[in-house]
């Protein structure tokens, strides 16, 4: 008798482990990142001359973050996704001392059949929606298709992340479907700082194309400091194809920003072009043009040529040699980089780095 009690304790014990296990394989939580670091040089990067520094995220921003899922049946999975941005080269944030998640922070519900719904701050479905169609993929070194700086250091950018957010995505027969709402919080106006954007993709075979519109409001009653924005209006359209070995793209971005003042609507139109090619499982090569041509004011009118050598020493493991040349017109600064003015009416660059994904 105490023999068989003991048996049937072990077998309900290792029965209760194996409900529990097959409790937890209906969910999953991920840790994910990238750590991305590089040695760079630049000419004109001051009025003083050139500079050599260390940079973080050369190829891909670096960043952490942890996605989860759970299979709640009938097809219906509840997500969440929280991300944060790195500076490799001092161990901070990279969005300041206070954002912890300002890459993302994100919780929703996802249909296998229906697509997927999430609200808090998350990438924008302009972001997401155009961002196969840069060949350089917004690496920071160097790729212009979120922004370029020259005329004033004016940035004329992509629409890229918005808090408040309620964003749904589907796909359905090759087609590729996006919206987001971006809620104002201001009360007694659902228009003041509110955005919104949506963009529609087709994909069949080695051929795809993309179009987004967004826009963003202005927080015209704001006093610390004043926005004298009205809005800002963005249009985008991708496309490309894929022969195998390479791959070609191209993207366009109408810029539009007007002030509730009697100042100027800013106005520019940005087109790029460019590609990769393997030449190896581990080797590929990527290059791309882009040209910004901005209306009125003083005229930069600024144009990168953009080109990167990956060499894959693993999946996960990866060094890169990017190199970039910039130049605008009428005297005007301008930088390599989306988020430095410049010295001079030319810069070029070159970065060697290494990344590793995990």
């Amino acid at each position: 008798m105490k023999r068989s009690t003991i048996h049937l304790a072990t077998i309900a014990s290792f029965a209760g482990i194996a409900a529990a296990e097959t409790a937890h394989a209906q969910s999953s939580v991920t840790l994910y990142g990238i750590v991305d670091a590089g040695v760079e040089y630049v000419n004109h990067a001051s009025p003083d001359g050139g500079a050599a520094r260390l940079v973080s995220g050369g190829k891909n921003t670096s960043r952490f973050g942890m996605r989860g899922a759970e299979d709640l049946g009938g097809g219906l999975i509840a997500v969440f996704q929280l991300e944060s941005g790195i500076n490799i080269a001092n161990g901070q944030l990279d969005d300041g001392p206070n954002a912890l998640f300002d890459r993302r922070a994100t919780v929703g519900l996802k249909h296998k059949t229906y697509g997927q719904v999430i609200l808090g701050r998350t990438f924008t479905t302009t972001y997401d929606f155009m961002l196969p169609f840069d060949p350089m993929a917004y690496a920071p070194n160097y790729s212009w298709a979120t922004s370029s700086t020259a005329t004033g250091g004016r940035k004329d950018g992509l629409f890229s992340r918005s808090a408040n957010a309620v964003r749904y995505d589907g796909e359905f027969s090759g087609f590729k479907v996006g919206a987001m709402y971006g809620f104002g919080n201001v009360p007694g106006s659902m228009k003041t700082s509110s955005k919104y954007d949506f963009g529609l993709g087709y994909e069949r075979g080695a051929f795809a194309v993309v179009a987004t519109f967004d826009r963003q409001n202005g927080a015209s009653d704001s006093v610390t400091p004043a926005d004298t924005t009205n809005y800002i209006q963005g249009v985008h359209a991708g496309a490309s194809y894929d022969f195998g070995a390479a791959k070609v793209m191209a993207g366009y971005r109408n810029y539009r920003r007007t002030f509730n003042t009697l100042a100027e609507t800013l106005r520019s139109d940005m087109y790029w072009f460019g590609g990769s090619y393997d030449f190896a499982p581990d080797f590929t090569v990527y290059a791309a043009v882009y040209h910004q041509d901005i209306k009125g004011a003083t005229d930069g009118d600024p144009t990168l040529l953009s080109v990167r050598a990956n060499y894959s020493l693993s999946k996960r493991t990866t060094l890169y040699l990017s190199g970039g040349y910039a130049f605008a017109k009428n005297d005007q600064n301008v930088s390599l980089s989306r988020d430095l003015v410049g010295a001079a009416d030319t810069q070029a660059g070159v970065t060697a780095g290494i990344q590793h994904r995990f």
